[in-house]
């Protein structure tokens, strides 16, 4: 391309998003990640709802609107809405907002086996709805229905369709491929004989990712003169989703040269909050925003960083606000370990370095998984050091009965005192809890806030399997900390992590 376009995202996680298997956001989730889109990661336009669904989605979609009225981002905000004579427009007036995204059919088919009418039909409910819109003041944009089925399938009709449309005041002409179908070369070309039948019209591409292909068709897109794309964050939408709005924004910048109005250092901020409310966990592996995506794992790609950056790209955490790390396990080397010695700020000789990394080997051949939080009880069991080990659970015992509390009895060492204790709870780790928090708080040691909770086995494990534990604390306005423990019992696999917690807190290194 001889010049690098200005490419405009239109998010739909709230609206196409919502159509995800099992995701409804709340009126308070709605307003919040709206404000979230609009304002932090500054996408171009937002589509919100689908009119008539419910009072509550109009009551979130008025909040919305009243809050962008007063910060200037009114039209940005757009709600899909039917060929339904007033009903949508008048939702969607008395909803405070100000563009309706009207939904055409985009082929034959649709037209006339769900609808049961002619193209001359719809296009007189489409002009009435699009003339009532008008009046009440709403801008348009429409939407071509199984456009990418309808243009293969019956390219007539799409162009008789438009050329009824083309002179109705329509800001945007959004071409779905509603089913995922289409190929990047499919897209380019269609989408290239759309603009050259219709140069006047401004085309939106909204791609789903059905074949896996949503990001490579944005491009595709791009390529033959598109300017609009719709996305989702975490790739939300229907079946297999829409287009990664990470994903699509990131290649178009670095591998297009596009240029965007997305702040990328919030991608991941608005990803994890869309996950949260959500519920819907994104891999580990997902580009831009996944967990370990800028983690290192062989040994040799750390020993590259280590001498000059070797398998760093374009592609920085930094880019995004995060940070890079290097895995401990048995694939690990010596600047593997170095670099999270470094990032802990702990020094040891040559020789301890070998024997904490032949240590960490040994550890992921066991298959257990090794966080940069173990390494200083790793290297307090190679040295004998008593330095992370300043609380020690000498004994402890949990009883649990059905529809009975639960009661946890411990002995503990805090520094040179060895003190009892007695608590009861909601299960067996709630008493654990309960039975410890008495006498750290005699010595004025605050247990932070639980904030996330996971348990597993490994793949294929029996009932007898090693249970691993992680735990997510906060305390105060501190970053979260995350801790590990492994037991046969997920209850003192629970307590093994809060006592490693505990350690890592009060030591004078914290």
């Amino acid at each position: 391309m001889s010049t690098a376009p200005r490419i405009q995202i239109m998010d739909t996680t709230l609206r196409d998003g919502e159509q995800t298997h099992g995701v409804s956001f709340s009126p308070l989730e709605k307003v919040s990640l709206g404000k979230a889109l609009l304002q932090s990661l500054r996408v171009d336009r937002i589509e919100v709802a689908s009119a008539r669904i419910s009072k509550g989605e109009q009551i979130a979609v008025q909040q919305l609107c009243s809050w962008a009225k007063r910060e200037g981002h009114l039209h940005a905000i757009e709600i899909l809405g039917f060929v339904d004579q007033h009903r949508s427009v008048d939702w969607i007036v008395e909803s405070g907002a100000k563009v309706i995204n009207l939904l055409t059919k985009g082929s034959a088919k649709h037209c006339k086996q769900q609808l049961g009418k002619t193209l001359a039909e719809h296009l007189n409910d489409i002009r009435e709805t699009i003339y009532y819109a008008h009046q009440q003041g709403l801008s348009v944009n429409v939407y071509l229905e199984d456009w990418s089925n309808g243009y293969q399938d019956s390219p007539e009709y799409v162009y008789e369709l438009l050329e009824a449309m083309r002179s109705l005041n329509i800001d945007h002409f959004m071409l779905p491929d509603t089913l995922g179908v289409m190929a990047p070369w499919e897209v380019h070309a269609s989408l290239s004989d759309m603009m050259s039948r219709f140069p006047e019209l401004c085309f939106d591409f909204h791609p789903h990712n059905d074949y896996g292909l949503a990001t490579a068709n944005s491009i595709s897109a791009v390529q033959a003169g598109i300017t609009n794309l719709h996305c989702t964050i975490n790739c939300l939408g229907e079946r297999a989703g829409n287009a990664s709005l990470a994903e699509v924004s990131v290649v178009l910048k670095d591998k297009l040269n596009c240029q965007l109005n997305i702040d990328e250092s919030e991608i991941h901020n608005v990803s994890k909050l869309v996950e949260n409310f959500s519920g819907k966990r994104i891999s580990a592996n997902t580009p831009i925003v996944g967990a370990d995506v800028f983690t290192q794992t062989a040994g040799i790609h750390a020993d590259g960083d280590q001498k000059g950056g070797l398998y760093h790209t374009v592609l920085s955490p930094e880019r995004f606000d995060r940070k890079r790390s290097y895995a401990l396990g048995k694939m690990s080397g010596k600047a593997s370990v170095l670099k999270n010695l470094e990032a802990l700020d702990i020094e040891l000789s040559e020789e301890h370095q070998k024997r904490l990394l032949k240590h960490v080997v040994k550890l992921g051949d066991m298959k257990q998984n090794i966080t940069p939080e173990d390494l200083p009880f790793i290297i307090a069991d190679l040295l004998e050091s008593k330095e992370h080990s300043h609380i020690e659970l000498l004994n402890c015992s949990i009883t649990s009965g059905l529809d009975l509390e639960s009661s946890a009895n411990l002995r503990l060492r805090i520094g040179d005192d060895v003190l009892k204790s007695s608590g009861y709870g909601n299960g067996g780790f709630d008493a654990f809890m309960h039975a410890i928090r008495r006498p750290l708080l005699e010595r004025d040691i605050e247990l932070p806030k639980l904030s996330d909770y996971e348990v597993r086995i490994p793949p294929g494990g029996q009932t007898s399997a090693l249970t691993e534990c992680f735990i997510t604390w906060q305390l105060d306005d501190q970053a979260p900390f995350r801790s590990r423990g492994v037991s046969s019992n997920q209850v003192f696999a629970a307590i093994n992590a809060t006592m490693r917690m505990l350690n890592v807190q009060i030591s004078p290194n914290a």
